[in-house]
């Protein structure tokens, strides 16, 4: 074969060659994106089961903190109630004795003392009655006119 035969088939096997060359390039990239997405589809379904119960957990932990801090504020809110109605009723007793003290300052009688004086007054209008002396009989007697004196 003659120098230029023999670089003619060169030239032409080279031509063959970089297309298969190419063509198995392509093939083999298309092959190992198809052995990703299929890498991908099993790893994303152990992972989205992962995923799943990890999710379960925290649900679960979180309905427990929700759980506990509901009955934390429940004793917190009957502990101000508490406080609030010791204060309110602390505060009605002050309230009452400074009422008391201003109108005893007055000279304004109190419940108990107008009790004790009614029930007094009571006692002594049975007593007085008690006493009366009987009607007075009325006098049938008539009475004789005067006769004007001659001073007059």
């Amino acid at each position: 074969m003659s120098k230029k035969d023999q670089e003619t088939t060169e030239q032409t096997t080279m031509k063959d060659r970089i297309p298969a060359e190419m063509k198995e390039s392509a093939q083999k990239i298309w092959l190992a994106g198809l052995g990703a997405l299929s890498a991908a589809e099993q790893e994303g379904s152990k992972l989205f089961k992962t995923l799943v119960e990890k999710g379960e957990k925290f649900e679960s932990r979180g309905k427990v903190a929700f759980t506990d801090a509901k009955e934390d504020m429940t004793d917190a809110v009957q502990d101000a109630r508490s406080k609030a109605e010791s204060t309110w009723d602390k505060v009605e007793e002050r309230l009452d004795d400074v009422v008391s003290g201003a109108l005893k300052r007055f000279g304004v009688p109190s419940r108990e003392e107008i009790a004790t004086l009614t029930q007094r007054v009571e006692e002594l209008t049975r007593v007085v009655e008690g006493l009366k002396p009987a009607a007075p009989a009325k006098k049938t007697a008539s009475r004789t006119p005067k006769t004007p004196s001659a001073s007059n």
